[in-house]
């Protein structure tokens, strides 16, 4: 178990160990919840929302436009050093 602690504005930084157990990677987008006072982070795997279009879940038009705001989003973050 690791302690964190939670700053201003809510933010909380994961340890490296914790995000390498975890699989995640830096730009990744996470799902967050809170289930039964517990708080749950899941990775969001875009591409099963890509998939999913194929299965009814939304268009392949939606999926494509999603993809590339979060591309957009993604090299605004590496542009402006954060």
């Amino acid at each position: 178990m690791v302690v964190i602690k939670v700053h201003r504005k809510g933010i909380v930084v994961l340890p490296k160990s914790v995000r390498e157990k975890a699989g995640i990677d830096e730009g990744m987008l996470l799902e967050v919840s809170a289930e039964d006072g517990v708080i749950v982070l899941r990775r969001l795997e875009l591409w099963d929302r890509v998939w999913g279009c194929a299965r009814g879940r939304g268009s392949a038009e939606e999926a494509e436009r999603e993809l590339d705001r979060e591309e957009d989003a993604f090299w605004r973050r590496r542009t402006s050093g954060r």
